[in-house]
């Protein structure tokens, strides 16, 4: 075991506790920010300087440390950055308990990186309980009536998910006598088509994984919990919750159904097939729930369903797929990357405007334009990222995991995502309508910090960079993706 390989993850768990034990004697707490980005950076900087590098597994290869787990330790390391940045002006509500939240969102990055990097199912468990535990609390970080009956339904929700989880681990477990997923695939594959598909067992247990992770990623019918809890949880909780947590449940997706269920051909067309329909249901039912919301959190989380039945378009091509094809993977990669970047730029502009005018309704953002200008053109430009439209990144990202569906005989399912993505646009413009014509009730100006104004930035910044040149990310998504090909 070579620890040096988990340096990002022990990183993190240090400056969790240093945060802690900081805050016990420091009076400035702007010094605990500092201390939790410098965590970051460093442990981003570690897993950047570990890309191009060929590792073996470690814990009994039970953690893998190749391309797929750096992308996403980067990408989670980049967000919980952004998000911290964008707390600065929202953390004076919760002024008594800075340090609690900075170390908890440290250690549920760490948790997320450990469920890209898991190979086993017992380390997926134990990392997909340490990034939930910690979300549980942050949501009900506010300690009013919604927060905390946010907290509480998500915390109920969450643990019905989680057992869930685990019945189909045990069953999967039950059959196949392994709970390392490379050791699952060969018994498996080790089997006749027969014997598999008359294993009750093992259907039922896949099918209780798609559920417990469909959880995470808020896909119908697993989505009820999403509107209550975004709009309960402080903003910043919320942004994160939007990416992060939807990153993790796809890359642990990812890395479960490629490496246990990737093989034989027609067990994985047949799980693909399951994904479809998902994609389906999800577009259409958080689009058009979308349309009648009046507050700007719901509206973001019933989009943030609907976001995850486009990128499920993606897991579909990559079940019917050949094993060889890195399109749909890299794709997936690439919209993840972009998506988030998105969200959190919208998110941290509605941070930064209902911080101001103390309300996240849509109608109190009429006139935002006049009262903040540079918000409000953030906001409108996240928001035509999200419906897809060029230059903006969600274009490139809808165009690479369309085209490799319909490359792969899903043309009908690319039909209703461009489809939804049409419907999307009506209430996505709706409040780009009321902030740029609507009458403002008031003339005062939508004041913010220096470090969210450069975490708005940075998001705009790489929203425009991967709509116009994309390729950089692009390629390290295909090396990423490159895991599951053969």
């Amino acid at each position: 075991m070579n620890l040096a390989l988990l340096i990002p993850e022990i990183t993190l768990a240090v400056f969790a506790v240093l945060v802690i034990l900081l805050d016990l004697g420091v009076r400035q707490k702007t010094v605990l920010r500092s201390v939790a980005l410098a965590g970051l950076v460093i442990a981003g900087g570690v897993t950047a300087a570990m890309w191009g590098g060929s590792y073996p597994a470690q814990f009994s290869n039970m953690l893998a440390v190749d391309h797929f787990a750096l992308f996403f330790k980067l990408l989670f390391a980049g967000i919980a950055f952004l998000v911290i940045l964008a707390s600065a002006d929202y953390v004076d509500k919760f002024a008594r308990f800075q340090g609690e939240y900075y170390a908890l969102i440290l250690l549920s990055t760490l948790g997320m990186m450990l469920m890209a990097a898991t190979a086993d199912l017992i380390s997926l468990y134990i990392a997909l309980e340490l990034t939930s535990i910690s979300l549980y609390v942050l949501v009900g970080f506010l300690k009013d009536r919604k927060s905390t009956e946010a907290s509480l339904k998500y915390l109920l929700l969450g643990a019905i998910a989680s057992a869930v989880l685990l019945y189909g681990m045990a069953l999967i477990f039950g059959y196949t006598g392994q709970t390392q997923l490379g050791a699952i695939a060969r018994a498996i594959q080790s089997m006749p088509p027969s014997a598999v598909m008359d294993s009750p067992a093992l259907l039922m247990g896949i099918v209780m994984l798609i559920a417990g992770f469909g959880f995470k990623i808020a896909a119908v019918p697993f989505q009820m919990w999403v509107p209550d809890v975004y709009e309960g949880a402080p903003t910043p909780v919320t942004a994160y919750l939007s990416v992060g947590s939807k990153a993790a449940g796809f890359a642990i997706i990812l890395r479960v159904f490629f490496s246990a269920f990737g093989m034989p051909d027609w067990l994985s067309a047949n799980w693909g097939a399951i994904f479809a329909v998902l994609a389906v249901i999800s577009m259409i039912v958080g689009n058009v729930a979308a349309i009648p919301q009046a507050n700007i959190k719901r509206l973001l989380g019933y989009s943030s369903i609907a976001q995850a039945g486009y990128l499920m378009v993606g897991l579909a091509t990559f079940g019917f797929a050949p094993a060889s094809s890195v399109l749909g993977q890299s794709g997936i990669l690439f919209f993840l990357a972009s998506y988030a970047l998105t969200n959190l730029g919208a998110f941290i502009a509605v941070i930064a405007i209902s911080n101001k005018i103390g309300s996240d309704e849509i109608a109190d953002f009429a006139g935002m334009f006049k009262r903040a200008p540079v918000l409000a053109l953030a906001l409108t430009f996240c928001l035509v990222s999200l419906i897809g439209m060029p230059p903006a990144a969600g274009f490139m990202a809808k165009f690479y995991i369309f085209s490799a569906a319909a490359q792969n005989g899903l043309l009908w399912l690319v039909v209703i995502a461009a489809i939804n993505s049409v419907i999307s646009a009506y209430y996505y413009l709706r409040v780009v309508k009321v902030m740029w014509s609507g009458e403002a009730a008031s003339g005062e100006k939508v004041p913010s910090s220096g470090a969210p104004r450069l975490a708005l930035f940075i998001c705009c910044l790489g929203v425009l960079l991967l709509g116009v040149i994309p390729g950089l990310v692009m390629r390290l998504a295909e090396v990423a993706g490159r895991l599951f090909a053969f």
